[in-house]
């Protein structure tokens, strides 16, 4: 009788080769999980290093977005975190030149940073200062980019908020991005009774080189050059002149202007009607926003915005681009001084007697 054959099993299936095709997959689970996590750790090491550096703050905290305004209170709230730089624009000394303003009282903390130091020469204060000299300015006040800087003007009135303006435009141009207005100015946060200090904060200087985005600043010439063109048929524009009427009229004339009027083409809208009355405070947005509809700032399309020196115009593009959101809006910081002074023609120019 022919014994029946045996059928061996290959190892692999054995119940020993079980456990070691077992013993196989674990380790292989092992290995793949510990390639994925050393991935995972590289990648996040790669980022951490290219990510952009703040002294004292995660990557977390410089990606995050802030309001353009800010109470007094949330101010307060930074200023107890130390998560903010305040960036107090008076001027070292009042009118009378003796009298301190920084030094007799301060927001805690708060960097001298005069109005003053933002602005171009007497002959043409709307003019920009040069990349290198606020390179030099920011680096002396510690500046970094990914800080969250908040602007505090004294609070007076609307003309002073415009000054806290100019300085967030700047500050825009060159890059800084988290950036807010305190709303009322030093004195919001003095009827608070909040604390301020007289003493000085030790700064650590950057060295940085900041370069601005000039292709949001409207030259003389640019804006000729947009004039002749919209009024040929080319790209429409909105030009808006941020004065009072008397400016606008040509009734009232700047002392450095070289002429009266406005620039051609422009319409008027006095950067008061963005306040409420007799304060530096802006209107709720719902009104801001229904103001410039009417006004007919919010169509589609760029709008340029001047004064007489860049400051009052700043309040304009603040509102327009940082609170209600609109693209395209700039500025024509030396505005109708650098007009007046150029050959181009003025509208609204009074007769020559």
């Amino acid at each position: 009788m022919q014994k029946p054959l045996i059928h061996i099993m290959p190892n692999c299936c054995g119940p020993h080769s079980a456990h070691a095709n077992a013993s196989r997959q674990y380790w292989r689970r092992t290995l793949l999980g510990f390639l994925a996590l050393a991935g995972i750790l590289y990648g996040s090491l790669v980022a951490a290093q290219s990510a952009p550096k703040a002294s004292g703050q995660s990557s977390l905290a410089a990606r995050a977005t802030v309001s353009p305004i800010i109470s007094p209170a949330e101010l307060k709230a930074l200023i107890d975190r130390k998560s903010v730089r305040v960036l107090d624009i008076r001027e070292v000394f009042q009118n009378d030149g003796k009298t301190p303003n920084y030094a007799a009282g301060h927001i805690p903390g708060a960097i001298s940073a005069p109005y003053s130091a933002f602005r171009g020469p007497d002959s043409n204060p709307g003019s920009l200062l040069s990349d290198a000299k606020l390179s030099g300015l920011f680096n002396k006040w510690g500046l970094a980019t990914e800080s969250h800087i908040v602007i505090a003007p004294t609070g007076s009135d609307a003309t002073d908020f415009g000054g806290a303006a100019r300085v967030y435009w700047t500050l825009k141009l060159a890059g800084f991005q988290r950036l807010s207005i305190l709303e009322g100015g030093l004195g919001a946060w003095l009827a608070l009774k909040y604390p301020t200090e007289t003493t000085t904060p030790a700064i650590v200087a950057t060295k940085l080189e900041f370069k601005l985005d000039r292709s949001q600043v409207v030259t003389t010439n640019e804006l000729a050059e947009l004039i002749k063109s919209s009024t040929g048929g080319g790209r429409k524009f909105t030009l808006t002149d941020s004065r009072s009427e008397d400016f606008f009229s040509g009734k009232e004339r700047h002392s450095v202007a070289a002429r009266a009027g406005t620039i051609p083409s422009a319409t008027n809208f006095d950067h008061e009607e963005w306040f409420q009355i007799n304060t530096s405070k802006l209107l709720p947005k719902a009104q801001l926003e229904s103001l410039a509809k009417n006004a007919g700032l919010l169509a589609t399309g760029d709008v340029i915005s001047f004064c007489n020196t860049g400051h009052w115009s700043a309040t304009t593009w603040f509102v327009l681009s940082e609170v209600l959101g609109k693209k395209n809006v700039r500025m024509y910081p030396e505005s109708a001084i650098g007009w007046s002074r150029s050959r181009n023609p003025m509208a609204n120019e009074p007769a020559k007697k």
